[in-house]
């Protein structure tokens, strides 16, 4: 009985969840639809609500708002809406700090989250995954020198929270292992290790179990 049970809960726990979270996405989309003029919702034009109307109005959005943005003048318009609310006060505070962070993360050009690696934490005989989110500059580097990388190490099994590191760049291993994969990896403390892919000819040569005792600098 326990055996049947554990498996059906395996079966129902991830597919309950995933459908919980399809539909809160669906229903905080939907209230896009409040934008709209009245006649044209979908109460209005079919008699009755039809779901999901909201995450094609809010994609619709999204696109055209990046069509705008993506040339030239759109580029002008956003600077100087940019500047119009960095000039407000306590709006500045949040705007800028939001915009400065999804800038870093989500931009083609930023190289933040890009890479799994291991670091060795919480002491010098362990090691953990984490994120490499880039390199310190200005202050940090006066103090630590620039042979340094910064790396986010996510929390187990909340991967929202975390860790802030600076560390040597010779102490930093890069895997072949995807940022999906390594958050999945965390996520499961360990359980859902990804394959193995192609090892780098480095690799392939170390010997024994376990990373390498002198790491290659990361590149």
């Amino acid at each position: 009985m326990r055996k049947y049970l554990i498996a059906g809960l395996l079966v129902w726990i991830p597919l309950v969840i995933t459908i919980f979270v399809l539909k809160l996405l669906i229903d905080t989309m939907d209230q896009t639809l409040l934008l709209l003029p009245e006649r044209f919702r979908s109460d209005a034009l079919f008699g009755f609500h039809v779901p999901g109307m909201g995450v094609v109005l809010t994609l619709l959005i999204v696109l055209l708002t990046g069509v705008i943005a993506a040339n030239f003048f759109g580029k002008k318009l956003l600077g100087w809406w940019d500047n119009v609310l960095k000039r407000i006060p306590i709006v500045n505070s949040v705007y800028g700090g939001v915009k400065q962070i999804s800038d870093t993360l989500f931009s083609p050009e930023g190289k933040a989250f890009r890479k799994a690696v291991l670091v060795r934490y919480p002491q010098h005989g362990t090691w953990t995954v984490a994120l490499l989110t880039g390199e310190p500059e200005h202050e940090v580097t006066d103090h630590l020198g620039h042979d340094n990388v910064s790396v986010f190490v996510p929390t187990t099994p909340n991967i929202t929270a975390g860790f802030f590191l600076i560390v040597p760049k010779n102490e930093v291993i890069e895997l072949q292992m995807t940022v999906d994969q390594a958050l999945k990896y965390i996520i499961s403390m360990g359980v859902a290790e990804p394959p193995r892919r192609i090892a780098k000819p480095e690799a392939a040569e170390r010997k024994g179990p376990g990373p390498d005792p002198n790491p290659k600098p990361l590149s």
